[in-house]
């Protein structure tokens, strides 16, 4: 309770007791976060014995990082204001969360430049310059649905971006972000040559080949993880079996040996795809940490093993 005569305090009382300059009580007074009960003969504000409580909530909500708006929200919606600060309170994590990822890409690209070779930091900066920190993986989308099959329906298409598009990590070393810009220059640079930018095995006949060759090859690469843990080396086996399946049934053929010599052959290496996946697993794998199997390393493992078989058979 103020002491005053009144019981109204002035703005330079108020602002005593709150801890706070006058000039940060006027501007939130200016916005509307703090009504004043009267004005003085001399136009002077004056505030009620509610205006220290208030005060003092927005001074706690501000110190937490919470806009003007979110704290105007907060102070307006009485009936809900617990729902109303949660919201703010988790949107500002939200964003914190982002600052900070950022951070540590821009740290770790600092110590990526600083600790090269003299003679490679123009290049490392070109390379790190061009993604933001955290990076985006728009461009990554981007490279895989050029590539992809033109008639993918949109559900299979998610599904292999899902697993294609590797993820920054949160706290990266500099070697995971000259990986990340080294993926970027890649898929943003044009494809090369005079032949089209997709695989022969692309060319799967009708609608649906494109959705059935995905699917198999989705549990293809699933089952191939299980060697690539154990260090196996590729063979025939369920893993080989379910891969060449995946093109059978998307061509309407059969799983015979002339079938799997003709996707032998059609199945050439791409340097830009073995690249890319090169490059994800460098992204995705802390220092010191052992690679996990990506759908890369997978098709790569499956393919060795058809390649192996066909050679054995002629």
């Amino acid at each position: 309770m103020f002491l005053s005569h009144d019981g109204l305090c002035s703005i330079g009382e108020l602002a005593e007791r709150a801890g706070l300059t006058v000039k940060t009580v006027r501007f939130y007074s200016d916005r509307g976060l703090l009504p004043e009960a009267a004005r003085s003969a001399g136009g002077h504000r004056r505030y009620g014995p509610d205006a220290l409580g208030r005060l003092r909530l927005l001074r706690s909500l501000r110190a937490l990082g919470l806009p003007v708006r979110e704290v105007r929200r907060v102070l307006d919606e009485e009936d809900a204001a617990d729902r109303v600060l949660e919201d703010a309170v988790a949107g500002q994590l939200r964003e914190v969360g982002s600052e900070l990822a950022a951070l540590r890409w821009r740290e770790a690209g600092l110590r990526l430049v600083l600790e090269c070779p003299p003679g490679d930091r123009a290049d490392r900066l070109r390379l790190i310059g061009a993604v933001g920190a955290p990076p985006d993986t728009a461009a990554l989308a981007r490279f895989w649905r050029a590539w992809l099959p033109p008639r993918m329906p949109a559900r299979a298409t998610a599904a292999f971006l899902e697993a294609a598009v590797p993820q920054p990590p949160g706290d990266p070393a500099p070697a995971q972000v000259l990986a990340f810009a080294r993926l970027y220059a890649l898929v943003t640079q044009p494809c090369t040559g005079s032949g089209p930018c997709q695989p022969e095995a692309h060319k799967a006949p009708g609608s649906r080949g494109p959705a059935v060759l995905y699917a198999g090859l989705a549990q293809a690469y699933e089952l191939a993880g299980a060697p690539l843990r154990q260090g196996l080396e590729p063979g025939p086996g369920e893993e080989l079996d379910s891969f060449v399946d995946a093109y059978a049934s998307a061509y309407g053929g059969r799983d015979t040996p002339g079938f799997r010599r003709l996707l032998a052959g059609q199945l050439a290496d791409d340097p830009r795809i073995d690249r890319y996946w090169e490059l994800v697993t460098e992204v995705i794998t802390p220092p010191g940490g052992r690679p996990e199997p990506t759908p890369g390393s997978a098709h790569d493992w499956l393919f060795a093993a058809l390649e192996a078989q066909t050679a054995e058979a002629a």
